[in-house]
Formats: C-alpha cells, sequence, structure tokens
C-alpha cells in the first residue's frame, strides 16, 4: 500500500509537469525541425453539414538548389473511409507519395492539396465521388469575376456554379470582408492575393488552383469544407512531406496549423464521441448505486468484514467520481472546443487513482490477503513492486496522450507504450491467482481439509476466468468490435467495456461478499488442523489472530499410559 501511495504522489507531480495544453477539437499543432514523411494531424467523424477549417499558418521547408519540390511534393490529404469505420488509408509510412500518386488504397474519396512552392499555389485534386463545399481563396481571380461564379479564371480549371442558398449569405460575408483588401497587380513569382474565397462543388470540380500566401521564408494558405448528405463519414486530414521518403538524408520542415472540426448543432466532438458525456454521468449514477449497495451489505454483515472489502467500496466510488469528471470533461469539450484545465485535472487524478485501486484489489483478492492470510509472500510482493509503478507510467503515457496533439512525434510513442504497459500489468494480475490456486491445490491432499480447500479452489477458478475474460474483452474483443461498427456507432465501445467492467466489479464481490456460506470465509470445523496463516473467526475486530496448536507435555502423556 505504501509503494501504491508513492508511486500516486509521483504520478501527480509528474501530471502537474506534463498537463500544459489539454487536446481539444480546436487542434493548434507546431512542429519545428521534423523530418517525418507523414504527420497524421486528425482522425473525426462527420454527420451532414459538418465543417471542416485548416489553416496552414507557417510552413517553412528546406531550400536547396538540389531540392525540387516537384519531384518531391508536399501538402494535405483528406480521405474519408468506405468502410463502416475503419480507415484503411492510415497513418502508417507509405511506400509511395500519395500526392504524386493522387490515389488512395480501396479507391476511397480523397482530396488532395498540393503546394506548388515556386508558383505560389495549391493545385487542389479530387478523387473518387464527393457531396462536399470547399470554400477558399482562389489564384489570381479578377475583380469583374467576383460576383460570377461560373466564370473560370484565365489558365484555370473550369469551375462549376454551386447553387446553394445555405452558401449564399457566408459568400456575400466572404465578399464584403474581402473588399477592404488592396489588389495586387504583379503577377510574379510574388504571391497574388485573391480578392475573395470561391466556393467549390467537389462532386462537379475535380481540380482546381488555389493562393499561397507567402511571407518572408514561409508559406501560408486556408480552407473550408462543408460535408455534404452523402460524404458522411470518417475523415483522416494528413501532411505529406514526400522528400524524405526517397533520401536517406532527412531534410527537415516546419509549419504551424490550426484544424477546427465542428458538426452540426455547434459540438465539436466527432460523431462516435457526441452521446458519449451522457453516457459516462449515466454509467456513474450506475456504479455509484452499486457502490452504495455494496456498502449496506458490509453494515449488514459487519462481524464478516474485512479490510479488503472497504477497499472494494473505495473502488466502485472512485470509478463513479472518475466517469462523474470525464462525463464534464466531455461536455466543456463539446461545447466550448476545449477542455476546462480544472475539470481536466479532477478526472485525470481520479482516473490515477481509479486504476491503482483497481489493479491493487485484484492482487490482493488474489493472494487471498484479508481472508486467508496477512502476510504477503516475497513472490507477491514483488508483483506489487512490479505492477504499481507500471500502473503510474500507464496513467502517466495516458496523461501525456490526452494532453496533447494527434500529429506530435511523441504522441504515436506514449500510446505504443500505454498499450505495452496494460497488457503487461494485465498479464502480471494473474501470477497470484495462479500461485494461490496452486498453493491450495497442494493443501487439499495434505492437510486433510480437502472439502473446504477444493471449495476455496473451485471459487480461486472461476475468479481467474472472470480475470482472463474481462482482459480479453476490454482489450481486445471490444477494439475489434470498434473498428468494425460505423463511425457514429463507435460509441458503443466504451458502452461495453464499461458494462463489462460494472458485471466485473458485480460478481467480484458477490463471489467475494462477507457472509458466513461464502466457501472462501468459511472455517475449518477440525481445531486441531487450523494453521498459522488462517482465520481465527469472522469477526473484523479480531482481524489478524490466530489459532495455536496446543500439545501435552511428556509428563502428561507418562500419566496417561499408566493410568
Amino acid at each position: 500500500m505504501a509503494v501504491a501511495l508513492r508511486g500516486g504522489v509521483v504520478a501527480g507531480f509528474l501530471f502537474l509537469l506534463i498537463l500544459t495544453e489539454c487536446k481539444a477539437r480546436i487542434h493548434k499543432l507546431t512542429l519545428k525541425n521534423e523530418t517525418r514523411v507523414l504527420v497524421p494531424l486528425n482522425s473525426f467523424g462527420f454527420y451532414p453539414n459538418g465543417t471542416l477549417d485548416v489553416n496552414l499558418l507557417a510552413l517553412r521547408l528546406f531550400e536547396q538548389d538540389s531540392v525540387n519540390h516537384s519531384d518531391f511534393p508536399v501538402g494535405f490529404s483528406l480521405s474519408r473511409s468506405r468502410v463502416s469505420g475503419v480507415l484503411s488509408y492510415t497513418a502508417e509510412q507509405p511506400a509511395t507519395c500519395p500526392l504524386k500518386s493522387k490515389t488512395s488504397p480501396n479507391n476511397e474519396p480523397l482530396i488532395i492539396f498540393l503546394i506548388d512552392v515556386k508558383r505560389l499555389q495549391v493545385n487542389v485534386t479530387v478523387v473518387g465521388e464527393q457531396d462536399n463545399i470547399l470554400t477558399a481563396k482562389r489564384k489570381g481571380q479578377p475583380p469583374d469575376q467576383r460576383k460570377r461564379r461560373d466564370v473560370p479564371p484565365e489558365g484555370g480549371a473550369p469551375l462549376q456554379p454551386v447553387n446553394n442558398a445555405e452558401h449564399a449569405s457566408s459568400q456575400d460575408k466572404n465578399e464584403g470582408d474581402s473588399g477592404n483588401q488592396k489588389k495586387d497587380s504583379q503577377t510574379d513569382q510574388k504571391a497574388i492575393p485573391a480578392e475573395d474565397e470561391t466556393p467549390f462543388d467537389l462532386n462537379k470540380t475535380k481540380s482546381f488552383v488555389l493562393a499561397l500566401n507567402r511571407m518572408e521564408n514561409s508559406y501560408n494558405f486556408s480552407f473550408h469544407l462543408k460535408v455534404g448528405l452523402v460524404a458522411q463519414g470518417l475523415y483522416n486530414l494528413n501532411f505529406h512531406y514526400c522528400q524524405n521518403l526517397a533520401t536517406r538524408n532527412m531534410l527537415p520542415y516546419s509549419f504551424a496549423v490550426e484544424v477546427t472540426e465542428k458538426n452540426p448543432g455547434g459540438c465539436y466532438l466527432s460523431a462516435a464521441e457526441i452521446p458519449l458525456s451522457r453516457l459516462y454521468i449515466g454509467m456513474a449514477g450506475v456504479f455509484f448505486t452499486a457502490a452504495l449497495v455494496w456498502v449496506y451489505t458490509l453494515m449488514k454483515h459487519r462481524y464478516s468484514v474485512f479490510k479488503i472489502h472497504w477497499l472494494m467500496a473505495a473502488l466502485a466510488f472512485t470509478k463513479s467520481t472518475s466517469l462523474v469528471f470525464h462525463s464534464i470533461n466531455y461536455h466543456f469539450i463539446n461545447t466550448e472546443g476545449h477542455p476546462i484545465e480544472g475539470w481536466a485535472v479532477m478526472y485525470y487524478i481520479t482516473h490515477l487513482l481509479k486504476g491503482a485501486l483497481l489493479f491493487i484489489t485484484l492482487a490482493l483478492i488474489g493472494t487471498g490477503w484479508a481472508f486467508v492470510k496477512y502476510i504477503l509472500s516475497d513472490k507477491e510482493k514483488k508483483i506489487f513492486m512490479i505492477v504499481i509503478p507500471l500502473q503510474v507510467l500507464a496513467n502517466v503515457a495516458y496523461i501525456i496522450i490526452e494532453s496533447t496533439e494527434e500529429g506530435s512525434s511523441e504522441y504515436s510513442m506514449w500510446k505504443q507504450i500505454l498499450f505495452l504497459v496494460d497488457l503487461i500489468c494485465c498479464g502480471a494480475i494473474l501470477f497470484p491467482v495462479v500461485w494461490s490456486i496452486r498453493h491450495l491445490q497442494e493443501a487439499s491432499s495434505t492437510d486433510g481439509k480437502a472439502a473446504m480447500n477444493l471449495e476455496k479452489l473451485k471459487l480461486f477458478r472461476h475468479y481467474y476466468v472472470m480475470i482472463v475474460c474481462y482482459i480479453y474483452f476490454t482489450r481486445i474483443i471490444a477494439i475489434l468490435l470498434k473498428i468494425t461498427m460505423p463511425f457514429q456507432w463507435q460509441w458503443c465501445y466504451e458502452f461495453l467495456v464499461e458494462v463489462s467492467t460494472l458485471i466485473f466489479f458485480v460478481l467480484t464481490g458477490y463471489n467475494f461478499r462477507p457472509a458466513s456460506n461464502n466457501p472462501y470465509l468459511q472455517l475449518p470445523q477440525d481445531e486441531e488442523d487450523v494453521e498459522m496463516d488462517e482465520v481465527v473467526t469472522e469477526s473484523g475486530a479480531l482481524e489478524g489472530i490466530s489459532k495455536v496448536k496446543k500439545t501435552s507435555n511428556g509428563r502428561d502423556r507418562q500419566k496417561e499410559s499408566t493410568l
């Protein structure tokens, strides 16, 4: 327990050092001296009329005469999954540059933004079926064409008219805002600022050119995307720097980007995350009710209660509190676009305590502590010495993942650490149960209490199966179900995990409830065979007392023999 407390204190300090900016749906990412070929910016599930705003603030490339950015292009890709929720256009490093091939696996709908720094333009190519409206500043639009959207610019791709009443007001607003800008008549290598923003119907217009602005040594542009009815789904936004794909000398680049995603109704959450706030607050009420029922059971059978029973109650209340703060955190992300730091801190603290209490309780029940014995063996102490620090590391990794952007280089590293550490903790927690089962198997054939030990052995085997099923379902099966669900139903993954956790808590409490007819708490009937590590009484008040086997001295035996 002392190790757990020290681990919690250390994790608390690490948390305060790490939490500098909480992850939000208004993403702000700045990368300096980056060398990755592919930077996954974000994945988001859009409903119809959802909007995506991307603003590239400052892109700095490695300027060298030998580097030809037309041969090794740089830009963005926005893909939509055709599968029900699985993105086959993944964030792994591709073998070929998707900006150059202009194709995607499984012919998924794809929008390519190819940045041409020499001509100061962004070439947009639309692949596959689209039902989106993209609004951006096109390059070199003459002022007399500001009100005629059906007239294409000279030398540019033909533009289709957009007859959409919903875009008329935004179009007029953009024209009014841009009316104050001054036209730059220069058409040389310098940037040509567009006079206004133009909507492009991507279902009709498959290629067009946008303006790329240059300020000193950096480039910038922006676009706004409105999702149509047919085009709803799971989108993946990536940044590509294909120069480092074909050379061993990794050339650095830097950029700052702002990404804002919204669903209809002003929701900043992805389609799969919108129900989570209500889900977590509902499950918090269920866990709190279960905790109250457990406390009532402890008070009703107070003469059979041990310390670990109260530890199980503390775990249930901590789980309920963690879900409350988790729900509040998602509520503010949904309405504000970012979490409120105070509520986020409270959630991370309760989440850390919940994780530590869960593995401590499982390990103590598995070793039989407080029920059968009060001293942990050296092997069992080593399990706690390993599991508790790993749990602290897992919680720190979780906090880092939640407080950093998906596109940062640390995100993928800590995500892999979290997955690996979590699996190690789940595997290590099974060892105390296996040792207890082996101990009961040996004791059932040697100490003359075979019936009672076999009952306990059966209970431990059920407990072992429960833990294995819980681990497999929450870590493997639920994830497989998530990736096969439609994008708007992926919140069911969290629902399945919470329900399985509730079932696991209820079954554990039922099997190890404080009752006189519980085989785990039954006392041996033969007082002569009581061992030092077994319980004398069911009363928690006499916890820690053990019976000593009585023996008679040699004189008493001699008297009995002479009589």
